[in-house]
């Protein structure tokens, strides 16, 4: 299994916690963004910086991506196409995206977008929290040892 993050708008609280997973099991991941950023040094970890634009990070990791892998990611069309390629994906605050509720995020999401497109206000995600990064650590604690026995 390879782990992928979507670094692009991926939380500083976020970064120690994927971090200590990602040594702890010298799990091989693969970061990409449209810009540099660091989770840190490790000889498990890739960076990788794609060109500008709005889908570039996540083209580049559904074209690496194959059956198994985990995506960590807040954008849910990312998630669906990860679930599309028997993949795995979690989101910045903590979700498991699965063949059972991905398409139900993804339309939630496609309303909200026709709403904000029509002119409607609306009020975005609430302010990442430190509960949200527990929520993560949480989930993907429960996913890894699930995956890896000795986790």
């Amino acid at each position: 299994m390879i782990l992928y993050v979507d670094g692009d708008a991926f939380p500083n609280l976020l970064k120690p916690i994927l971090f200590r997973a990602i040594e702890k099991l010298k799990l091989k991941t693969i970061v990409i963004a449209n810009k540099k950023i660091n989770i840190g040094k490790s000889n498990c970890i890739t960076y990788m910086v794609v060109e500008l634009g709005a889908d570039e990070a996540d083209n580049k990791i559904v074209e690496l991506l194959e059956e198994g892998d985990l995506v960590i990611t807040a954008d849910i069309p990312l998630a669906d196409r990860t679930i599309c390629k028997n993949a795995h994906a979690i989101d910045h605050r903590g979700e498991l995206y699965t063949k059972d509720n991905i398409k139900q995020y993804l339309a939630i999401r496609n309303l909200m977008q026709e709403i904000r497109d029509s002119g409607e206000m609306t009020k975005g995600p609430a302010a990442f929290s430190q509960k949200d990064a527990q929520s993560f650590a949480n989930q993907l604690n429960k996913f890894l040892q699930k995956e890896f026995k000795n986790f």
